[in-house]
């Protein structure tokens, strides 16, 4: 997918996002009255701004990560120097974060700054010049400001599923209500609005992992390549710490963040690599772009936060 296309398909699905928001909630203020909507309308937004302000502290304590060491992660900050002066941004804080599989993700707030974070398996795993691409990726996030973004249009959804609730609910306290039914039916519809826009949401969501994909390839050289690599290794270990231990831990609260989606690597791990190891990066990339994509894997993709993998590495080696 070329970057005008890639933009061309954020903006349109980022207009029919707010557009189906707008008018569905313009009906529902229709149906009920604004008096009744505007102070749950009011909370829903103001509690999603403090956890976007306090999320970052919430995400490190879960993740246990904590800033890197100059000295002890040196060619870490030199690589993440580098990315952000090629991206002319400010450097973002380095973090470390202790979980047990390969991963990083990118975050912050105006309380926190921007912040990066690699896991110690990721560093373990992944060559120095594929932890390179990765960082662009996630410095991408950044550029692109995704965080801020994701967290407008994660608001959206939001409102239409409280207020569903809070109909459904009322009705079920007040029974002897003559309009009881008719709020319970406006708020199923809250509800499968919701649904529809947590699809889009989603799909915004997926088209941001690809354009923080374009920002690695031309921030990095060779960025494709050493980014595909990248992302088949992280799959790989994932899926096979997954499938051997069962679960990753608590890592899925935020993983809308990670450049993988862990609850997705045992599978894809199943689906792509059944043959073992490959003997190569090279051949492991190999084996992700003959990996056919079914019906299912279109379907299972659109209740994702990310790109299925086979396309997304196809996306790269297309760059």
């Amino acid at each position: 997918m070329s970057l005008v296309k890639l933009r061309l398909s954020m903006l349109a699905t980022l207009a029919v996002l707010i557009g189906i928001s707008t008018l569905f909630f313009t009906i529902i203020l229709s149906l009920l009255g604004i008096l009744d909507i505007i102070p749950l309308l009011m909370l829903i937004i103001g509690f999603n701004i403090l956890q976007w302000l306090i999320a970052p502290y919430m995400i490190e304590a879960l993740y246990r990560a904590k800033e890197a060491d100059e000295r002890s992660y040196s060619r870490l900050y030199t690589m993440l120097r580098r990315i952000s002066e090629k991206s002319k941004m400010a450097m973002p804080k380095l973090m470390i974060a202790d979980i047990p599989i390969p991963n990083a993700f990118a975050y912050g707030s105006p309380l926190s700054g921007r912040r990066v974070a690699v896991t110690r398996e990721l560093l373990r795993v992944l060559d120095d010049e594929e932890v390179e691409a990765v960082l662009a990726h996630e410095v991408g996030h950044l550029k692109h400001r995704d965080v801020q973004l994701m967290m407008f249009a994660s608001v959206l959804p939001a409102i239409f599923y409280y207020i569903g609730y809070s109909l459904m609910l009322s009705s079920m306290w007040n029974t002897r209500d003559r309009n009881a039914g008719g709020a319970v039916a406006v708020g199923i519809i809250a509800l499968a609005i919701y649904w529809l826009l947590t699809l889009l949401v989603m799909g915004l969501s997926r088209l941001r992992e690809y354009y923080a994909d374009q920002h690695a390839v031309k921030t990095v050289d060779d960025g494709a390549r050493k980014l595909a690599e990248g992302l088949a290794k992280i799959t790989l270990y994932t899926g096979r710490y997954k499938i051997r231990k069962g679960n990753v831990g608590n890592v899925s609260a935020f993983k809308a963040l990670f450049i993988s989606d862990p609850d997705r690597a045992d599978q894809d791990e199943l689906l792509l690599f059944k043959g073992g190891f490959a003997k190569s990066d090279t051949q492991l990339v190999q084996e992700v772009l003959s990996r056919k994509i079914t019906a299912a894997d279109r379907l299972i993709e659109l209740f994702s936060t990310h790109p299925n993998i086979v396309k997304r590495i196809r996306a790269l080696v297309a760059a």
